[in-house]
């Protein structure tokens, strides 16, 4: 079992890298391989809509991505961290998000019926991790909204998603035991929700 964390922002050892690691770290315990990125260490750009992966369902750019597919590829699951910027997702986590578009398969005659390549190998889980500054939900706008969306489409069952809010200067979140624990029991229930289905697995194959 491996899951792989990706955090979204740019400020490391920031509070959406910390809400990650603790996450990570009930999946450690939990039985799971774990590796975590940080989107930012690698250069990419968004999805061009050059139509290019029809065929292979691999994107034909090659940039920073082509590093990430294969981390994404060797996950059984993913902890998927932002925080807010103006109401959603930052930059990097939207090109992130832009670029799985090659995982998501259409059929030929109408584009209405549509599957993901996750789901055609079987399908995986995630968490989100969501975090905000303010103290009203609202003004987290579609932050974790669009990443458990997205998620859901390219084929991962998201399991959890941690909303987190007044969180601000670079270290806020630990002095908040609140959301360090609720990261830390997305991340239990992850790892548990992947030993459940190796366990199925291995009844099944006898």
């Amino acid at each position: 079992m491996k899951v792989l964390g990706i955090v979204g922002s740019r400020r490391k050892s920031g509070n959406t890298s910390r809400l990650v690691e603790r996450a990570l770290e009930a999946c450690l315990q939990g039985g799971a391989e774990t590796q975590c990125i940080y989107l930012s260490d690698y250069k990419y750009i968004g999805c061009t809509g050059c139509e290019g992966c029809r065929k292979t369902y691999k994107c034909v750019i090659q940039d920073g991505m082509q590093e990430i597919y294969t981390a994404l590829e060797s996950a059984d699951a993913i902890v998927l961290g932002s925080p807010t910027y103006f109401y959603n997702v930052t930059a990097d986590v939207k090109a992130f998000i832009e670029r799985l578009y090659c995982q998501e398969i259409f059929h030929e005659a109408d584009r209405s019926v549509w599957t993901s390549m996750n789901e055609v190998l079987g399908g995986k889980y995630a968490v989100s991790i969501a975090v905000c500054e303010q103290e009203d939900e609202r003004d987290m706008g579609v932050t974790s909204k669009v990443m458990d969306m997205s998620l859901a489409a390219l084929g991962y069952r998201v399991v959890d998603s941690v909303k987190a809010l007044r969180l601000y200067e670079k270290n806020d979140v630990l002095e908040n035991e609140v959301y360090l624990d609720q990261a830390y029991k997305a991340g239990l229930k992850l790892a548990r929700s992947l030993e459940l289905r190796s366990s199925v697995l291995g009844v099944l194959k006898g």
